[in-house]
């Protein structure tokens, strides 16, 4: 099988050489495409996301021989997280090359979080397929790059951290209200506000409510601790 010219310049951003081309087409075909004779990336996505959780507790496990199981936990949930998957697809591409339905080209599809991450782990499944695990090992390490030595600022949750904050002063856990919705019905951008007992407030901007109320909770610590 040979590839499409987009495809084949996504396998070289990928650096992984194919000897199953249709591997990596499988990985990018969205089930809202699929026909009765055509089979779609969810069976890859399963296999991917196991392959790429043993390469991370794999890699954090050799990189901090003395952190502890509750320290590795929260790093190894930063690294494998939908919103990680999802950003390592848009470095290379992967919204440009998937293979969607008319329904989800209509609504942006190839910029939803939840599809780049699934055919993220489809394509790291592919590459294990193709050409085992230290392949698929490689190309994780390669594309993941710099996050694993930064994960533990990243593995960091200030959604949490706030509420910790909180309640060691005795208040209530913060509130979170969303203030704000823009942006097309595709790509809305969410405002919220998070609010402490005590009265102090900030805001976060995101293009998912959850990634808003985290970026609220970020901003209102660094107030509270600078």
């Amino acid at each position: 099988m040979k590839l499409s010219t987009d495809i084949s310049a996504f396998a070289g951003r990928l650096g992984h050489d194919f000897a199953k081309p249709a591997l990596l087409v499988r990985a990018l075909t969205h089930p809202s495409i699929t026909t009765p004779n055509r089979e779609n990336n969810q069976r890859l996505e399963f296999l991917g996301d196991r392959v790429l959780g043993l390469v991370m507790a794999e890699a954090l496990f050799s990189a901090d021989k003395s952190a502890a199981e509750g320290v590795l936990a929260p790093r190894f949930n930063a690294l494998v997280r939908k919103e990680t998957c999802a950003e390592v697809a848009r470095e290379i591409g992967v919204g440009s090359v998937l293979k969607l339905g008319r329904s989800e080209m209509k609504t942006g599809g190839r910029r939803k979080d939840a599809l780049l991450a699934d055919a993220m782990e489809a394509v790291i499944a592919a590459v294990y397929l193709d050409g085992g695990f230290e392949a698929a090992r490689g190309v994780i390490l390669s594309l993941w790059g710099d996050r694993i030595d930064r994960v533990e600022e990243d593995a960091r949750d200030p959604k949490t951290t706030l509420q910790e904050w909180a309640q060691a002063r005795g208040q209530h856990p913060p509130a979170y209200t969303e203030m704000d919705r823009d942006g097309p019905d595709h790509q809305p951008v969410f405002t919220v506000e998070v609010r402490l007992q005590s009265g102090d407030t900030a805001e976060g901007r995101a293009g998912s409510k959850r990634a808003a109320e985290m970026a609220a909770a970020r901003a209102l610590l660094e107030k509270l601790t600078t």
